[in-house]
């Protein structure tokens, strides 16, 4: 091969880099937003699960970004918990209603007050602020009275009936924070 030629295979691939670099970042703040997601999930279905099983209550505490921990009401005790650095340091996580950071489940697996006396979260926003709002595909978690938690996707754009859309307790009106 001569230095002419490798030159042009150079010249090629930084091209082809420098084209497919937005789709990747685009693709890697996507990816970190589903992660938060699955992440808060997780923790919620984690304390609703071990509140059930240890017939006590437990709850979950939103730390910084989509970092969590579940602990038990009384004691304090840490089940588990879950840095927000574990691959979502991009991440914004806006939490309805606003000011609230923790939700507790009793032992059946239910929402009940906080011990502190704040209001119980019932929505949680996934998004990122590093890219254009066009192209993020912002989540939503949410919690209802029950206990039942869900993540689902706030476009407005997905069709009646679609499983991925947020569907409001109440059919009639839309979901506040999502």
């Amino acid at each position: 091969m001569s230095l002419t030629e490798l030159m042009v295979t150079l010249v090629v691939l930084g091209v082809l880099v420098f084209l497919a670099l937005p789709s990747y970042t685009i693709w890697m703040q996507n990816t970190q937003i589903r992660t938060a997601g699955e992440a808060i999930l997780s923790g919620l279905t984690l304390a609703r699960s071990e509140a059930a099983r240890r017939n006590t209550s437990v709850e979950l505490r939103m730390e910084t970004g989509s970092g969590w921990s579940a602990r038990i009401s009384a004691t304090g005790e840490v089940i588990q918990s879950r840095p927000a650095e574990e691959g979502t340091s991009s991440a914004t996580v806006t939490i309805t209603p606003a000011g609230s950071n923790r939700v507790t489940f009793n032992g059946l697996g239910r929402v009940t007050f906080n011990n502190d006396g704040s209001v119980p979260f019932t929505e949680i926003k996934i998004d990122s602020t590093r890219i254009d709002p066009n192209d993020s595909r912002e989540l939503c978690v949410m919690v209802n009275a029950t206990g039942l938690v869900r993540m689902c996707d706030p476009n407005p754009a997905l069709p009646v009936g679609d499983t991925r859309a947020c569907v409001p307790a109440n059919p009639t009106t839309k979901p506040a924070g999502c």
